[in-house]
């Protein structure tokens, strides 16, 4: 498939979203509301959970099904007080040493003024600072879209996995044909040139793992991360904290290296 096929199919309707992946694959999922500061974003659902037993931190990016829940989760783009919910739950998470998950699903932060006035870089910044030091296995999955920033405040982690189709980029085709070319009917060169499907990004160090999928049928891939999801979780969580930490680090310093 082509990069802008891909891009289509992480876009598609009826795709599985967030709370698919949270139903499908965790047990006892009980969901948290609200940053202490603002208010309750949902876009981002976050909460405590089990996996085969194991006491995890879920944090998912929910852009919703039908137009009427689209609506309600505003298309999967958080506001800042959706960062902080997250980071709050990812803080508890390392206080009561419980490994974190994260589902990634979004065009990008909500760029509205009112989150601008709220301090969206703000918080997406202080995410990725807090969860580069993160004292607890931290594992991020990209099921649909990953655009921007939005996309990376989830995304610091000691590893990062993609499904098939799901794509992972610093701005849309959209954006970017729009940008460099000033055309629109130029996104299909655009997003051969953005290198955002996940084979890309496994050559160039960015993930480490791709999830295949069926013919929409999400039913194996939620079989394979439930099982693939444990068993790294245990390996890290095994790991001295100092040596966690230094490696999650130096995945960042070397990323982009590899596949030059």
């Amino acid at each position: 498939m082509e990069a802008f096929d891909r891009v289509q199919a992480a876009r598609a309707k009826g795709r599985a979203t967030g709370t698919d992946f949270i139903r499908n694959i965790f047990d006892d999922f009980m969901e948290m509301h609200g940053d202490r500061r603002f208010g309750d974003d949902k876009a981002v659902v976050a909460g405590i959970a089990r996996l085969n037993g194991m006491p995890v931190t879920v944090v998912a990016l929910e852009r919703g099904h039908d137009t009427k829940e689209k609506l309600f989760r505003n298309f999967g783009m958080a506001h800042p007080e959706g960062y902080r919910k997250a980071l709050r739950q990812m803080k508890l998470a390392e206080k009561f040493h419980r490994p974190v998950i994260c589902f990634v699903d979004t065009a990008g932060a909500y760029c509205g003024i009112a989150a601008e006035e709220r301090g969206q870089g703000q918080a997406i910044a202080e995410n990725l600072m807090e969860m580069m030091t993160l004292k607890t296995p931290v594992l991020s999955v990209f099921v649909g879209e990953g655009g921007s920033g939005g996309a990376l405040g989830l995304a610091v982690a000691d590893e990062v996995w993609m499904l098939e189709n799901a794509v992972y980029s610093v701005i849309s085709p959209e954006g970017c044909a729009s940008i460099l070319w000033k055309d629109s009917a130029k996104v299909k060169e655009a997003a051969a040139c953005l290198h955002m499907t996940a084979e890309d990004l496994l050559r160039f160090g960015v993930i480490e793992k791709i999830i295949p999928e069926g013919r929409n049928d999400f039913e194996e891939v939620y079989r394979i991360l439930k099982a693939d999801l444990y068993d790294t979780l245990v390996r890290n969580g095994r790991l001295p904290m100092e040596e966690l930490l230094e490696k999650r680090y130096n995945r960042f310093r070397r990323m982009g290296a590899e596949g030059l």
